[in-house]
């Protein structure tokens, strides 16, 4: 069968299909903008979340000091070097009455059970310093975890003692090692008043550096093992109890609930 196209039908089977072809690529472009757009709405909307979720991760902080209308401030002292100064330093504070808070590491605890009995048995408070003090900021929340349990393990082991509290070493904190210290069930404790003796600071350098700057609620940092701390530690007490201050431990001036730590790393009452 033949089909006789005339000029007419030809052009009308050219519009036809050109009509075809225009609507076809029509519908194609308004898919594809679409699909652009959609696109373009989730990878914002993914933005937007992501920031969102950033936003809302705050910053964790430990305790630095506490706000109280008490005057009472807490000393404290780290070991993790020797323990040749361990005697002198309970015989000073004994003469002067005081109960302080030792931040222990576990590595010591093993070199120096005998020091650690000493002290505790003194009625000093003792806390945890990690175990191997290590930077704990570079390490994961189950290695930070077990840094804290593996030195409670050994030094209750030693007192059968309660531990309560953690420092960190080097004083390195992060979200990570405050969520492992807070998980254990511990308070996560700092300093806002630094001794500097671990520099070799004598004793009137040292009560230079924090004179005018104590105040109510302080947290003292100081470290046995160093060049002076042994034969400077009472004058200090003797110092800090003559502007009015009671020594006491960190124990003993911490919120334990209804709390908060503000910006600074003060924690305050609810």
């Amino acid at each position: 069968m033949f089909i006789i196209l005339n000029k007419e039908k030809i052009y009308t089977y050219v519009i036809s299909i050109a009509t075809v072809v225009m609507l076809f690529g029509i519908a194609n472009i308004l898919y594809i903008g679409e699909k652009s757009q959609k696109q373009e709405i989730e990878s914002n909307q993914n933005v937007e979340s992501s920031k969102e979720v950033a936003s809302n991760q705050t910053r964790k902080l430990p305790i630095y000091n506490v706000e109280t209308k008490e005057k009472k401030v807490a000393f404290t002292m780290n070991c993790a070097w020797s323990a040749d100064d361990i005697d002198t330093i309970l015989e000073a504070l004994e003469r002067q009455n005081v109960k302080i808070t030792f931040f222990i590491v576990g590595e010591w605890a093993d070199k120096n059970p005998e020091a650690v009995k000493k002290i505790y048995e003194a009625g000093h408070e003792i806390g945890s310093h990690s175990n191997t003090h290590p930077h704990v900021n570079n390490l994961s929340y189950e290695k930070n975890q077990k840094e804290i349990a593996d030195s409670v393990e050994k030094i209750k082991k030693i007192t059968g003692g309660e531990i309560k509290l953690y420092r960190a070493p080097y004083g390195e904190y992060n979200n990570t090692v405050i969520e492992a210290v807070e998980k254990a069930g511990y308070y996560c404790i700092q300093w806002n008043q630094d001794t500097l003796d671990y520099e070799g600071l004598t004793g009137k350098e040292m009560w230079k550096r924090i004179e005018k700057k104590l105040q109510s609620g302080d947290i003292i940092l100081s470290h046995n093992g160093t060049a002076h701390t042994a034969d400077s530690i009472e004058m200090l007490i003797k110092n800090i109890k003559e502007k009015g201050y009671e020594i006491v431990k960190v124990s003993d001036i911490i919120y334990k609930e209804n709390y908060i730590i503000n910006n600074n790393g003060t924690q305050q009452s609810k």
